[in-house]
């Protein structure tokens, strides 16, 4: 599975950003999806995931009602849509992808795209 996200970019507080991840395979119902994020100096950090198809979505309490992924088996995308952004929201975002969903850990996905670069002025 190879996997490239794009779309990041700069924007104003309360702003909003869609980023998107395209797959080498079908993810519409054999992997799991999810997107993290790393800012300067911290650990890379679980912001959602979307389940197999017509499964649950989990997300990070810090961007719960903010943030909404979403996934196009067809097109082998997968999107976070990310509204109200904050200034915290500043970090490199990834992708990434594995067979089951076993947490929020990076541990727990086995494929990985590049990072695309999100900044939210204040």
């Amino acid at each position: 599975v190879q996997l490239q996200a794009c779309g990041g970019g700069l924007v104003q507080a309360g702003g909003s950003l869609r980023l998107s991840c395209a797959a080498s395979v079908r993810i519409s119902s054999n992997y799991v999806m999810g997107w993290f994020r790393q800012a300067p100096g911290k650990e890379r950090e679980f912001v959602a995931a979307a389940g197999w198809s017509g499964t649950s979505n989990y997300y990070a309490d810090s961007v719960k009602d903010r943030f909404t992924i979403s996934r196009d088996g067809a097109k082998k995308m997968v999107y976070l849509q990310m509204n109200s952004l904050k200034p915290e929201d500043t970090a490199v975002y990834y992708c990434a992808a594995d067979r089951y969903y076993r947490g929020r850990s990076t541990t727990d996905y086995a494929y990985w795209g590049q990072g695309t670069q999100v900044t939210v002025s204040s």
